[in-house]
């Protein structure tokens, strides 16, 4: 095992530690930022080292529920801390996380596979049911709040939360059934895979890579909410709008997935990115909302899901470009550029709403 890959998850461990126990200067925060970084690759490495010993579906599953398990601890934790100010968090870390998904990660890896390999395939039978559950969870849970009328607009009566919760579950348990048991060929990069014939690593070695994974996980998180308040301090000196930091929050925790998806898709396996990409949204809301939900109702915390119009249409326009990219089963240049044009305008409208 690479000194690199256990020396960054101790450190962003420490650091973690460190800053939680000492006032943050500009070198305890300059540290954090690399280990930061560095827990990222790291946690990329291990991620791709369980995935080989536990073969593919399984292997994105493991990061994208490590990922989403961990940011929805976060989440919660804010909330609680925040009060009534916070009643909106889940809303805008799903949405960032969704955009950031289905327009920035997906347009990346397009483009760049594309620019490397000039046209890559996936197959159509897994990703295109993806996007369907994806479209009808991001709908029922961020869109039909601003229309139910039991309760304030944008917001759900109890019942309706729990069945929303109860909904979200059911479906992204459907698809990891579908995924790893029902239909699991669906979801696998092509036979002639070169890395698929490599001998998988020992049990020893998946079981540490699994911990430091976790390790690095929860030192990505962590660290991404203590540089938090400096975050929002640098946007408050440009100007920014507080829904920034939002998306900046979203994007470190994305930042494993994300980089692991590039990986893949560099090294002509767009599948696997498909994967990582679809599931990881997928998870986002299959996960958080039930978790938030029933933290809501049983500490009687205030919830907001509704989306404001802008963020509705920008939505609607991810999805309906996203069903014209997998309708093929074929990418090229062209798909991922325009992803790429749509997430420019998520971000450039987060500053300038």
């Amino acid at each position: 095992m690479p000194l690199w890959t256990w020396a960054f998850p101790a450190a962003a461990a420490a650091l973690l530690g460190a800053a939680l126990a000492l006032p943050l200067g500009t070198l305890l925060v300059s540290a954090c930022v690399v280990a930061l970084m560095g827990a990222v690759f790291a946690a990329v490495h291990h991620a791709e080292v369980v995935a080989h010993r536990v073969g593919e579906p399984y292997g994105t599953l493991v990061l994208a529920v490590a990922v989403t398990v961990i940011e929805v601890a976060l989440i919660l934790s804010v909330m609680v801390a925040g009060g009534p100010e916070k009643a909106g968090l889940a809303r805008d870390t799903i949405f960032a996380a969704v955009m950031i998904i289905v327009n920035g990660v997906v347009g990346v890896c397009v483009l760049l596979g594309a620019l490397a390999h000039r046209e890559q395939s996936f197959r159509i039978e897994g990703a295109g049911p993806a996007l369907a559950a994806l479209v009808t969870l991001a709908t029922l849970t961020l869109v039909l709040p601003n229309f139910t009328t039991s309760s304030a607009s944008g917001t759900f009566a109890e019942s309706q939360l729990l069945f929303a919760a109860v909904v979200s579950f059911v479906m992204w348990a459907l698809y990891v059934f579908v995924q790893t048991v029902r239909h699991r060929d669906y979801f696998l990069p092509a036979v002639d895979d070169v890395d698929a014939h490599a001998a998988p690593p020992t049990n020893a070695m998946a079981w540490a890579s699994f911990g430091l994974l976790m390790v690095s996980l929860v030192g990505v998180v962590g660290l991404a909410k203590i540089l938090s308040p400096s975050i929002e301090t640098a946007l408050e000196v440009v100007h920014a709008p507080k829904a920034v930091i939002g998306i900046v929050i979203a994007a470190l925790v994305l930042l494993p997935e994300t980089w692991a998806a590039i990986r893949q898709a560099r090294a002509d396996r767009l599948q696997i990115s498909m994967n990582l990409a679809l599931g990881s949204a997928l998870a986002s809301i299959g996960l958080t909302i039930p978790v938030v939900a029933i933290a809501a109702v049983w500490l009687d915390l205030p919830l907001v899901l509704g989306l404001a119009p802008t963020e509705i249409v920008l939505l609607a326009l991810s999805f309906l470009v996203g069903s014209i990219t997998l309708a093929s089963g074929r990418t090229t240049l062209m798909q991922g550029a325009v992803h790429l044009v749509i997430f420019a305008v998520f971000v450039f409208l987060a500053f300038v709403p």
